[in-house]
Parts: C-alpha cells; sequence; structure tokens
C-alpha cells in the first residue's frame, strides 16, 4: 500500500470528480461566519433606529404601572405576551434570513453536492492507527492552530475593549434608559465591526489553505494514477478483443451490401472481399464487405445468388482482407491489382450481353508481396485469422 510520501502527483479531474461524489469538497468555515455575520451586523445596523425604537415602546409598556394596572390583574401578562410576541417577530425572520444565507454560502464556496457516503457507517474508521493518523494530519493542526489563534486574537481584543469602556458601561446605570439603550448599541456596533475585521483577515487566509489543504489530501500515487489510466481507457488486450469483436460484427452485418459489389475476389479457403466501384461517384473502388473462412462462404454464397462474380484471386484476397476497412477506399499499392480483376469483370459481363469477346483467361493480378500477410517477404506477424 502506498505511503503517503509516495503520493506526490496531483490529484486527476476523475478523483476529484469522485471526491466530490464522495461529499469531500473544500469549503471554509471562516467564509461561512464571514458573510453571516457581516450580512447580519449590516441587516442589524440599517435597522438600528426603528429596533431601538420599537424596544423602547415594548419596555414602556412593560414596566408602566398604574391605577389600571391595579384593576386588571392580567395586564403586565398581556403586555409581557406582547413584548415577546414583538421581540420574536423581529428575531425569527432574522435567523432564517441568515440560516438561509449560511447555507447559500456554504453551497457558494464549495459547490452543491449530495451524498450519502460520509454518514454511512465505515469499521476503517474505528481502527485506532488511522484515527491517531487523523487527528495529526496537516488538516487537524492547520484547524487547531486557527482555533488557537483566532481565540487568542479574540480574547485579547475583546479584554482591551472591555477595559477601555469599563468605566463607561458603569456609568449606563446612572442614565436614563433612552440614552442607554443607544449608548450601548453604538458600542456594540463597534465591537462587532472589530470582529468583523478578525474574521475578514481569517478568512483571507482559511479560503487558500483549505484549497492546497484539500489538493494535498487527494494528492496520488504514480501506480494510484497508472490503474485510474488503465480503469478509464480499458484493459490493452480486452480493448483487442472487443475492437476485434467490433470488426466481426461489422463484417457479419456487411454481407447485406454483397448484392451491390461488382466482383467478389476469394481465397479459396479463407477470405472473401466484395468490391463496388462506380466512376461517376467515386475516385476509387471500395470495399463494401469482407469475411473470413465460414464468413467469406456465406459471401460467396450471396454473391451467387445475386449473380455478382466471383474471382479466384488468392493474394488479392488475402491482401484486401488484411490493409482495406469496410466502406473505405483500397489502398492505393493495390489499385493496379484491383483494376485488372475489374477490368475482366467487366469484359465478361459486356460479352455475356454480346458487346464483345469474352476473355481468354483470368488475369494474374499484380499484388506488392509485402501487402500479402502470408509472402515470407511481408513485416506483418499478425495473421487476420488468428484474431478471430
Amino acid at each position: 500500500m502506498d505511503s503517503s510520501q509516495d503520493k506526490n502527483l496531483p490529484a486527476t479531474g476523475r478523483r476529484l470528480e469522485q471526491a466530490r461524489d464522495e461529499g469531500q469538497v473544500a469549503r471554509s468555515k471562516e467564509l461561512t461566519n464571514l458573510v453571516v455575520l457581516g450580512v447580519g451586523f449590516a441587516v442589524v445596523v440599517s435597522m438600528f433606529a426603528l429596533g431601538t425604537a420599537t424596544m423602547l415602546d415594548g419596555l414602556r409598556n412593560l414596566l408602566r404601572f398604574d391605577h389600571a394596572s391595579l384593576l386588571r390583574g392580567d395586564l403586565m401578562t398581556r403586555n409581557l405576551q406582547q413584548g415577546l410576541t414583538g421581540g420574536l417577530m423581529v428575531v425569527l425572520p432574522l435567523g432564517g434570513f441568515l440560516m438561509m444565507l449560511g447555507v447559500g454560502a456554504t453551497i457558494a464556496a464549495g459547490g452543491w453536492t449530495l451524498s450519502f457516503k460520509p454518514v454511512m457507517p465505515d469499521l476503517a474508521k474505528l481502527d485506532p492507527l488511522a484515527g491517531l493518523g487523523r487527528i495529526f494530519s496537516k488538516q487537524q493542526l492547520f484547524e487547531v492552530s486557527k482555533l488557537v489563534a483566532l481565540t487568542g486574537i479574540i480574547g485579547g481584543i475583546g479584554w482591551m475593549y472591555l477595559s477601555a469602556h469599563l468605566v463607561d458601561f458603569t456609568s449606563l446605570l446612572l442614565g436614563p434608559l433612552d440614552a442607554g439603550l443607544i449608548r450601548m448599541g453604538e458600542w456594540l456596533t463597534s465591537g462587532i465591526a472589530m470582529l468583523l475585521s478578525v474574521v475578514l483577515v481569517t478568512a483571507g487566509i482559511d479560503v487558500p489553505m483549505q484549497k492546497f489543504l484539500y489538493l494535498q489530501r487527494l494528492r496520488m500515487s504514480h501506480e494510484e494514477v497508472k490503474q485510474e489510466h488503465k480503469e478509464t481507457d480499458g484493459n490493452p488486450q480486452l480493448k483487442g478483443r472487443m475492437r476485434a469483436m467490433a470488426r466481426e460484427m461489422a463484417n457479419r452485418n456487411s454481407i447485406a451490401q454483397v448484392p451491390k459489389a461488382d466482383m467478389v475476389v476469394m481465397n479459396p479457403t479463407h477470405y472473401a472481399v466484395a468490391i463496388q466501384y462506380d466512376d461517376t461517384t467515386m475516385s476509387a473502388p471500395r470495399v463494401i464487405a469482407k469475411g473470413a473462412d465460414l464468413l467469406a462462404f456465406r459471401i460467396k454464397e450471396v454473391a451467387k445468388d445475386s449473380q455478382v462474380p466471383v474471382l479466384q484471386s488468392p493474394m488479392l484476397a488475402r491482401a484486401l482482407y488484411a490493409h482495406a476497412e469496410l466502406n473505405t477506399e483500397i489502398p492505393a499499392a493495390l489499385y493496379t491489382a484491383v483494376a485488372q480483376v475489374l477490368a475482366y469483370v467487366y469484359q465478361v459481363k459486356a460479352a455475356m450481353q454480346g458487346k464483345g469477346r469474352m476473355p481468354q483467361a483470368q488475369p494474374d493480378p499484380q499484388v506488392p508481396p509485402e501487402l500479402d500477410p502470408h509472402h515470407p517477404s511481408s513485416q506483418r506477424t499478425a495473421q487476420p485469422e488468428n484474431a478471430e
């Protein structure tokens, strides 16, 4: 099994996609905190005047005690209910808005992903050694360091702020309630602004760091990359067999094209190739069907039933079968040989229609020896029938 030191290659696109499917994405909690606190702070500041007035009115109603209160024993209870209802009508919509904002910020930071794998039972997570590895990982060390630093910074800022305003805080008890609430709101606003500045700096560090740690965690070894390429591209032997099967299937389907051929060239025991040529639409003859062994005999039968000429030319049949693909033009090196055979076929057809003399003998087409897979000078070592 590869150690972490061996994983020095960046994650491939497929590895990143698999990680996302498993619910692993680079997310920064500090960015979400910054968005929620920042927008919430902006909303509170914009509604500060209205909120303060509403709070003062509610406090006045709650703290009012006069002769009518003595006559109605339930007045204090009703005022308390109204105050709580008014407070909830302010707090609940704001809380719901901030909750949706937090979800939206989380999705925007790492994208939307739905996976149940992180919550599925995994016995591997019970391994003590693996647990220790996770505790002392780069991710956890960074999170602990960040938490300690944030605690120290926020604690220091809070201590300095309270020390500087301690006397002002105690003086609130001596002043009127309206002025005290306004003054308290101003202090809270300045304090939250200082807190947001700390969160802003932390998010600026945390976002790229989370991305870096995420990519580090997904780094791959050479063996993993090779295995992924093998799984993606497929096993070469299996791909070869699949291509051979696809060619065989295409060859079988091409039998339906045999009646359109001008001639069929055969090796009596192995190969058959059907050739079509139309000088008005084609620049060179095309192979429209080919086969070996039983498929070759089937092509021969269909050709005879369709009155397509069948010629015995072993070298040409082998060369065409080996080097010409279905529905493509024949190789240029075989133009002369095929032209010789086609000329013979056209002469035979013309003679049968009474338009000329029957040729004396079938020509021996000139096939380059290196194109014949059975010729000793051929460099081809893989015989087509061996792939069958």
